[in-house]
């Protein structure tokens, strides 16, 4: 018998109320998943999920007697978010797959603790604890998996990753993180061979999932094993032949500069340096308009590396700057950039005008060449953008 050991997330006011509410008169609750998992491997616990045989609506009923704020998160899917004394926790009822088409899945609320753990996607997920004793139930041979470094899906793999093909970027995600050696072969074939399923996911998914493999501390020999395996064949067909090159500088210079992982920046090493090609990965993938926005500056900034930096912010933005030269520059450059703000010219065309040039196409075109020249000087201040505008202003004169 395997006990979870001692933690302090363990005997938080909020997870105490809920258990016990959920576990009196005959009621029973246990802790599922992540917390468990990295419990036994000493990581840090964010996220602490509860399972129970209760229905959501006695659930709902017994936490709301307790004075225990309920959210109706998922609720068609038997799971509610409990709020209690300040902390979130996720409470789902057993359930089993009914039927699944590799997106979604028609379930059915179930009793047995087991038929629960069975519709999860690998061994070291499906770790049920006690709340109270500690006790862990382990049907698929989890702990034994977890000990030896190595991701398997429940059962028959092909089975799993049919239930849902997101299983398939899981898999490598999972590895990554936990595995140690090499993959599991069995795993590792099924999701080589159901790779061309990921077509029929969502973008978003897709998105969501790559962007947490990319926010990994070091996803270099992952994000290798799925170009090998032909995973970005299907999901990101503009890979850069040279993206193993790329990422390998990149993770290099984030670590140089102290700088945290991005995963849109990171994803912009893996493709050409082209901002319309971003712009396509990033409309594909469903990405926000600043998200877009900044992986085209990216891609299309990357040969603009040679400028000074400060130029380079003015033109793209300081984030935008600063990625440019972690993917392609000196991180050492970054200095530059800290405490600065990229400043407003001094100089609008009114005061142009007022200088005696008619208004018309001439105002602009010395707005023009003095913000050239007020840049190229490192940006200077009033008095001396005073003299670039009597200096063009008498050339045009002459």
């Amino acid at each position: 018998m395997t006990i979870l050991p001692g933690a302090g997330w363990r005997e938080r006011p909020g997870l105490r109320r809920i258990v016990a509410a959920l576990s009196s008169d005959g009621g029973a609750v246990k802790i599922v998943g992540g917390a468990v998992r990295d419990t036994l491997l000493g990581l840090p616990v964010t996220d602490i999920d509860l399972a129970t045989p209760l229905l959501p609506q006695e659930v709902t009923r017994r936490l709301e007697a307790a004075d225990i704020k309920v959210i109706p998160t998922g609720i068609a899917h038997g799971t509610v978010t409990a709020i209690a004394s300040g902390d979130h926790h996720e409470i789902t009822t057993l359930r089993r797959d009914v039927e699944t088409d590799g997106r979604r899945a028609t379930i059915a609320f179930a009793d047995d603790w087991r038929d629960d753990a069975a519709r999860r996607d690998f061994t070291i997920n499906a770790l049920y604890a006690d709340p109270d004793s500690g006790t862990i139930d382990d049907w698929f041979g989890g702990l034994a998996d977890l000990k030896a470094g190595r991701v398997a899906f429940i059962g028959d793999a092909a089975t799993r990753i049919a239930e849902d093909h997101l299983r398939i970027l899981r898999f490598y995600r999972f590895a990554a993180r936990f595995g140690r050696g090499a993959l599991d072969a069995v795993s590792h074939a099924a999701v080589v061979t159901a790779r061309q399923s990921l077509k029929s996911l969502s973008r978003e998914r897709i998105a969501d999932e790559l962007t947490k493999i990319l926010a990994l501390p070091d996803p270099r020999a992952i994000v290798g094993q799925m170009a090998a395996d032909g995973i970005f064949a299907v999901l990101l067909p503009e890979l850069d032949p040279d993206f193993a090159a790329a990422l390998d500088r990149l993770v290099a210079n984030e670590e140089a500069a102290a700088v945290p992982a991005a995963p849109l920046r990171r994803l912009s090493a893996l493709l050409p340096a082209d901002a319309a090609i971003a712009e396509q990965v990033a409309s594909r993938l469903r990405l926000s308009t600043r998200h877009r926005r900044h992986l085209a500056a990216l891609g299309g900034s990357r040969a603009d590396v040679g400028r000074p930096i400060r130029q380079l912010a003015y033109a793209i933005g300081i984030d935008a700057a600063r990625d440019v030269h972690l993917l392609a520059g000196d991180p050492a450059a970054l200095a530059v950039l800290a405490d600065w703000t990229v400043p407003e010219m001094p100089l609008k065309g009114g005061d142009i005008v007022a200088r005696g040039i008619a208004v018309g196409p001439e105002v602009a075109r010395i707005l023009k060449a003095v913000e050239a020249e007020w840049v190229a000087e490192d940006f200077p201040d009033a008095s001396r953008v005073a003299q670039l505008v009597d200096q063009k202003i008498g050339r045009t004169s002459d």
